[in-house]
């Protein structure tokens, strides 16, 4: 059997594996990326991932170093303030708004917003461009034998490729972990996110809206101008029978849903795409390496979409990656460097989750006393200067 070598082999190629195969490239490292589902680069297919994805602050510079972020700025929608909606009183109104404004603690936004569907696209026409990396779709990982020198990895095209590192980047699902026996936490909650994107007369003027009631955070986060309309990209996490549910419904009342559940803090909101949703867990991997592998994004941890937390914690775990990787070259895939990721990253990536699994437990309360807890505890947090900016640093992950 032939067998090809490389550097560093990533197995998933959606945005975390695709931004990683770009970074190691644009540092030099030879890189071949497969994924067993051919990526969607055009909102009209019926298959596109209608998500968007919030870039904060720290991932920015990590787009920059992999050439990505001058295509990609074009299409970004800045956030510069988080807002967050307690509409949990007897009737779906806004009872109290709370703006954390981003100038409160930088000159740049916290972060810029672009759909997912797009960033496959910009981020495959660059990898194009790099000779030393292989993106290879359609192509899975079958199996994974690991050595002290390197990984033995068996796609399922037949073709066997040896690599210093194996990069699991292939999801909650993850058949690397699996294959190197790596137990994983998950929590379920019983909830779904359905997301969408509408249109609405108002500006959003770069605000992220959550909007809190119970079931779970219904979130609106600002897309560019088209067409001399105003858009935003929709989350809204529920019961699972009630997404269910929803899906299904008429435009015209779904719509009437929608505004009902966004408090009318954008006024009445258009449908201006298709409807898609999955379901909502926590999940952390008891260790974020095996041998000659290192464990990232969706394979290593899941939160729920609250807080623009999850892909960039995956940009967090690239980000460490490559600088072990660039300041020594020749211990790519050795047990230091892995131990060291691995301590840089696992927990952190522990806090993380436990924090989002916290104030997502938070966002489904129904009683209502308990949301009037909720509402007091905002309130407070918002009040005091200090504890308001270290909130917002914390999200950010800055120190």
């Amino acid at each position: 059997m032939n067998r090809s070598h490389t550097d560093i082999l990533i197995s998933g190629g959606g945005i975390a594996g695709l931004t990683a195969a770009a970074a190691f490239g644009a540092a030099g490292f030879s890189v071949i990326c497969v994924d067993p589902t051919p990526p969607i680069t055009e909102s009209s297919n019926p298959q596109a991932d209608l998500r968007t994805t919030a870039f904060l602050q720290p991932a920015r510079q990590t787009l920059i170093d992999a050439g990505l972020w001058d295509s990609l700025a074009p299409y970004a929608a800045p956030l510069q303030t988080m807002r967050i909606v307690d509409a949990g009183g007897e009737l779906p109104e806004a009872r109290l708004i709370k703006d954390f404004n981003a100038s409160d603690i930088s000159d740049l936004p916290f972060g810029w917003n672009l759909p997912n569907w797009l960033l496959r696209r910009e981020i495959l026409a660059k990898i194009e461009t790099l000779a030393n990396v292989n993106f290879r779709a359609g192509v899975g990982t079958q199996d994974v034998v690991t050595r002290e020198t390197s990984a033995i990895v068996r796609l399922t095209d037949g073709s066997s490729i040896s690599t210093k590192l194996l990069i699991a980047a292939d999801g909650r699902s993850s058949n690397v972990r699996a294959a190197l026996n790596i137990p994983v936490k998950t929590i379920r909650y019983g909830q779904k996110a359905l997301v969408f994107s509408v249109s609405h007369a108002p500006s959003h003027e770069n605000v992220s809206t959550e909007v809190h009631r119970s079931g779970g955070p219904f979130t609106l986060v600002p897309l560019p101008d088209h067409d001399g309309k105003h858009f935003s990209a929709v989350v809204w996490m529920e019961k699972a029978a009630k997404i269910d549910s929803l899906a299904t419904l008429s435009i015209e009342v779904f719509e009437e849903k929608i505004t009902l559940r966004s408090a009318g803090i954008l006024g009445p909101l258009t449908l201006e795409s298709q409807r898609s949703s999955w379901p909502i867990i926590s999940q952390i991997a008891a260790t974020m390496y095996g041998q000659r592998t290192a464990l990232m994004a969706e394979a290593a941890h899941v939160v729920p979409p609250i807080g623009a937390q999850g892909l960039n914690m995956s940009l967090g775990d690239l980000r460490v990656l490559l600088d072990l990787a660039t300041s020594d070259p020749t211990a790519l895939g050795t047990p230091k460097m892995l131990e060291k990721y691995n301590r840089l990253r696992h927990r952190e990536a522990q806090i993380r989750v436990t924090g989002v699994d916290l104030l997502n437990r938070a966002s489904m309360v129904g009683a209502q006393g308990l949301r009037d807890l909720r509402a007091g505890a905002l309130n407070t947090f918002y009040s005091v200067a200090p504890i308001r900016k270290t909130l917002m640093k914390a999200g950010l992950g800055m120190r």
